[in-house]
Formats: C-alpha cells, structure tokens, sequence
C-alpha cells in the first residue's frame, strides 16, 4: 500500500479557497482546479518507490493484477480527482470507444501534433465520467425537453432568440435540438455577442431559477456556450449525490467540490464557454441529440456498509465507506487495484493515517483493512 503525493492543477476556473479547505491548509489565492490520483502521465501520483506510473509499468500484474491486465492493458483504467470548481467550465461531450478510435487514428494519419490546440483526440480511450458532490454542486447535464427549452429562451423576451424558439416548437425532438445547437454555434459572432449580452441582461432581471445563466455569461461574455447552456438541464447536488456522464452526453460544472472518476482519457469535444478550439461538424457528429432526465445517483447500500455508485461502464467502480466513530474495522481486500481517499474526519488504510485530501494505492490482491471515524471512497475497476 502506498500513500500517494498527488499534483493540484492550476485551471483558471477552480476554486482558491475548496481544495486548501479540504485539506486544512493556507490558500495561496491562486485558482487549484483539480487534484490528480492516480497514474495519469500527465501528471502521475508520487509514491516512496516513485511515480504511480513507473510503479506500475515494472510489474502491471502484480500491481494492477492478472485479471485488470486481461481487460484493460498495462495501465491503470482510471483517473481519481478531487475536483473545485470556483467558475463554469467549459461546456463539452465525450466520444464512445469507436468514435474516440476512430477519431485517433484519423489524426494520426493527418499528422496532426498531439499537443494542437486544434486536436481534439489525444487518445483511442472513450471518457465516462461520474462526479459525486462533497458540497452542494451545480452542473448542467442532457437535453431539456426542446418544449421546456423553447418556454425558458422565450420568457427571456429577447427578439434575437425568437427564430430559435420557433425552431424547438416546430420539429421532432432529434431535429429540433441538433437544428438549434448548429445555429447557436453557427452563428455570426457580433449578432451572437448581442444576443447573450441582452439575455444575460433578462436573467439577470428575472433571478431565481435564471441566476446561473446569467452568472455564466459574467464568466464568458459574448459566448455562444451561454444559449447552449440554457438548452441543457440544470442540476444542483447535495453532498452525496452523484451524476453519470456517458457518451455524447453535453454538460458542465458550474461551481462545488467533488470526487470526479473517470475513464484515463482526455478526448474533449467543446461547445462553448472556453477561449479553446471548438470543431463544430465533429462536436454535431458526437452529440447524442435527445432529452434526457440527469438522472441523480444516490448510492446504493451493501450489508457491508459500502455504498456503490452504479454506473454501466467497467474502467471505474466508485463507492464510498461512512465510518461512525467506534464502527468496526472493514476488509476491503480485492482482487483489483485501488484508490482509497479520505474526505471526512481521520481514517487508517493498513499503516497509514489519513485526513481530508488524503489517499493511497493498494496493489491488486493487497490485504486492506480500513477503521476510524470518517469517510472513505474507494476507486476500483470491475475486471
């Protein structure tokens, strides 16, 4: 079991105050985005026997275990991330395993540089992600109904928006949504600049249930990704609750704390609220055009005490571990690798104490024992 030394990303939208909260230390004022676990090259966890990634490449079976390897390869399948978010980030979808292949190769092929800012693959991997609240959240996630989108852009009462309320009464669900999101994206910039400054402004005015939009258009003025956002459900989590993102599927987080897990990739498709590339033909190609309940996860409890959260991919399981004070030691033992983090009050993995922000590797197979009084989630895989 190794205790893990793991990297804060600076992104410009993260929080100055979450991550340093978390973790019972002074700020910095500058913007920690994310914290990394895990065996990510671009930034890999520390250990005593050094970086998570060349631990792992010496010896893949016996770190990661026989089946895990049969499955997913040498690597570790998932990146853990405690993640603050401070601003909206960037409005966005993630290809399925063929797209994302196919995708690849044909930038391959094209000779485009991995690090452009135009690619938008950087690897053959799909990219589901789960994000679990640690403080109430809020995100944007699927479709609305185009009914219930046409009501909310018309409220607003801006004429420059009347021919896209038209356009989400006049057409099937699929047709509406991709004809309005090709025309958002579309659109002249100037005329779009003018558009979302007048609807910030009715937001503005109108509060309550509008307020995230127009704080949204404070962070990104001008952006298209402002009317983008309207088309999208919002979603606020309480500390707990969980969304799934799977394919296809656009959404944002616009500010919380919480425990992302997500498939080791980084093939982002952008619709807006980013100064970064935006391939509009391809992020029309992957966007899944249907309206979609979020679909808030709770976890499900086991006799043992952990609580899943159940999602239809096999890269990452997450479940977390609610220990009382005086609660009995609990055998986590597994045949796969696996992350533990601490986010609440002092826990011991095996020989190791852990507070808040705190986090081990245990190696495949590794005898694990966890007690104390706090809270534990568990990163695995299903091999």
């Amino acid at each position: 079991m190794d205790r893990l030394e793991n990297t804060v990303r600076p992104y410009a939208w993260g929080s100055t105050t979450a991550i340093p909260h978390l973790l019972g230390v002074e700020p910095t004022g500058e913007p920690q985005a994310e914290m990394w676990m895990g065996a990510h090259p671009g930034a890999p966890s520390r250990t005593a026997r050094g970086p998570l990634t060349e631990v792992i490449d010496a010896a893949p079976e016996r770190e990661l275990g026989a089946e895990a390897v049969a499955k997913f390869g040498p690597r570790l399948p998932f990146l853990l991330k405690i993640l603050a978010a401070g601003a909206p980030l960037s409005l966005q979808v993630h290809p399925n395993l063929q797209q994302a292949k196919e995708g690849y190769e044909d930038e391959e092929r094209r000779g485009i540089p991995v690090d452009a800012g135009h690619r938008n693959y950087k690897d053959a991997n799909h990219k589901p992600e789960l994000i679990c609240a640690l403080t109430e959240f809020d995100g944007l996630c699927g479709f609305r109904d185009p009914a219930q989108a046409a009501d909310l852009l018309a409220s607003l009462d801006v004429d420059s928006l009347k021919p896209y309320v038209d356009l989400l009464h006049a057409h099937p669900e699929e047709a509406a949504l991709r004809e309005v999101l090709t025309a958002v994206l579309s659109a002249d910039p100037e005329e779009m600049s003018r558009t979302v400054t007048e609807a910030a402004a009715a937001c503005e005015r109108l509060g309550g249930a509008y307020a995230p939009y127009a704080d949204i258009a404070h962070h990104y003025p001008g952006d298209p990704g402002v009317i983008a956002a309207m088309l999208l459900n919002h979603v606020r989590l309480q500390p707990g609750e969980a969304l799934f993102l799977g394919a296809g599927v656009p959404h944002a987080y616009l500010n919380g704390l919480g425990v992302e897990i997500m498939a080791n990739s980084d093939n982002v498709l952008r619709c807006g609220l980013t100064p970064k590339h935006v391939d509009v033909p391809e992020l029309l190609r992957i966007v899944r055009f249907e309206a979609s309940d979020p679909g808030v996860l709770r976890p499900e409890a086991s006799p043992d005490g952990e609580e899943v959260y159940e999602t239809p991919i096999d890269e990452f399981r997450l479940s977390r571990h609610v220990l009382p004070e005086g609660s009995a030691t609990h055998d986590l033992t597994s045949a796969t690798p696996q992350i533990l983090l601490c986010t609440a009050g002092s826990v011991r993995a095996g020989e190791h104490r852990l507070g808040p922000g705190e986090s081990v590797f245990v190696a495949a197979g590794e005898d694990t024992e966890v007690s104390g009084a706090g809270t534990v989630f568990r990163a695995t895989v299903i091999a």
